[in-house]
């Protein structure tokens, strides 16, 4: 059984009582499995806020079927059994590392025992080790989205919805939150992650999802959008004009001219058959080659390569919307 599980997801809201209809989920379908950290992904406006906000019950539904641990979305029995740190999330200055876990704990129905039990070693977990003490006013950032983090976690949940964690955390912080998330994923929990931080997506996720405008384009594993492609970029020495017509009917691209007849460029292959056709036709055109290596593809590459392509084909529609011939 899936953790999470959307089918054909819509949520329509009315902009102001004259305003027009936003539509921001359209059909959205995806699952996500027990035990892995899955991504969502999206520009600004994509709807994953949106989403998160269905999951949990804080916004209804306008069609479709969403279950949290098979119990319908937003659901008193499944939200229980979830931890949620949310986007831009506000503690009470006055209260302190301890006190806050104390407050969010006997909110998820902990008792105060439970919770003193367990919050020195949530603290040291999280990089808070030797702060219970201290007011959270003095907390930088980094030490805000960790003790938020310690609470989504502290009533042992099974899934844990995380809505931009990384968010202004500079890059210990970042670090320091990554390696919990494995650690609660190494637990058999699961771990439901939105951020605009693609590379740190990259480096926590299994699968992602990317959302635009309300639609999912793409629901993948991210090894395999992030593999070696059949591109190559080489360093090489000679002139231009030899290198293009020794590798005449190939598409180069990226060129960054070195000086000294010294050229980088990416070349696109279909085997290895293929690299070795480019390295002699390279040799006997009397280029030298100083370095040749794949060129791996990373999450942010396959993002924008998605939402661009996406960006097209809606630009591409309006315009053939637009010039079609009105019925007789």
């Amino acid at each position: 059984m899936a953790v999470i599980e959307v089918e054909e997801l819509e949520k329509q809201y009315k902009s102001g009582f004259f305003g027009p209809t936003i539509h921001a989920l359209k059909g959205v379908s995806l699952h996500v499995e027990a035990g892995e950290i899955f991504g969502l992904l999206g520009p600004n406006g994509a709807g994953k806020t949106t989403l998160i906000k269905i999951l949990l019950g804080i916004v209804s539904k306008t069609r479709g079927k969403a279950t949290m641990l098979g119990e319908p979305a937003g659901s008193r029995r499944s939200r229980v059994r979830v931890g949620y740190l949310p986007e831009h999330h506000r503690i009470p200055h006055h209260l302190t590392g301890n006190t806050a876990l104390e407050y969010y704990g006997c909110l998820s129905g902990m008792s105060v025992r439970a919770i003193h039990e367990k919050r020195e070693a949530l603290l040291e977990t999280v990089g808070l080790r030797g702060r219970g003490q201290d007011r959270v006013n003095t907390y930088s950032k980094g030490m805000l989205q960790r003790l938020g983090l310690a609470q989504a976690m502290l009533h042992d949940p099974d899934l844990i919805i995380l809505d931009e964690p990384t968010d202004g955390v500079d890059p210990v912080g970042r670090s320091a939150i990554r390696r919990v998330l494995k650690q609660i994923k190494d637990q058999g929990k699961t771990i439901f992650l939105n951020s605009h931080l693609l590379q740190e997506v990259e480096l926590v996720s299994d699968r992602v999802a990317i959302l635009d405008r309300g639609e999912v384009k793409l629901i993948a594993g991210v090894q395999d959008l992030t593999s070696d492609q059949k591109t190559y970029q080489l360093s090489v020495v000679g002139a231009r004009d030899k290198i293009t017509s020794a590798l005449e009917g190939r598409e180069l691209s990226q060129w960054q001219p070195g000086g000294e007849n010294v050229h980088s460029f990416c070349i696109g292959v279909e085997d290895d058959g293929a690299v070795d056709y480019v390295v002699d036709q390279l040799r006997k055109a009397g280029v030298s080659i100083r370095a040749m290596s794949a060129r791996k593809t990373s999450l942010e590459d396959a993002f924008i390569d998605i939402v661009e392509e996406a960006e097209v084909q809606r630009a591409a529609k309006e315009t053939t919307n637009g010039k079609k011939t009105p019925s007789k």
